[in-house]
């Protein structure tokens, strides 16, 4: 199962980073992905990563701002956030899958609960 964690209350141009703890299966067999759920919106894919981390994709609306890393030998997947926005206030999760990273929300299975981030002043 994927565990994310780090959410916080931060102000415009803050950072936080967030993290992705797996157990119970083989971690660097997956590509894992961070997504997002504002309310009243659907769930969108963030950043994702390959299963060795050499390859990543984000969404177009935090290129250049968020970094998506990953240590396979403590099983965690991080989510660098800087310079954030009000825009970015959502509840974040992680996710899985047994394919290459691609940013589309469906492929993904073992959602865990999410974390909660509001940027605000």
């Amino acid at each position: 199962q994927l565990q994310a964690s780090g959410g916080g209350l931060v102000q415009p141009g803050g950072s936080l980073r967030l993290s992705c703890a797996a157990s119970g299966f083989t971690f660097d067999g997956y590509t894992v992905g961070w997504f997002r759920q504002a309310p009243g919106k659907e769930r969108g894919a963030v950043a994702v990563i390959s299963r060795r981390g050499g390859s990543t994709y984000y969404a177009d609306s935090v290129t250049g701002r968020l970094t998506i890393y990953r240590d396979n030998v403590n099983e965690t997947v991080y989510l660098q956030m800087n310079s954030l926005k009000a825009e970015d206030t959502a509840v974040y999760y992680c996710a899985r899958r047994f394919g290459g990273p691609v940013l589309r929300r469906e492929l993904y299975t073992d959602w865990g609960q999410g974390t909660q981030v509001t940027v605000s002043s």
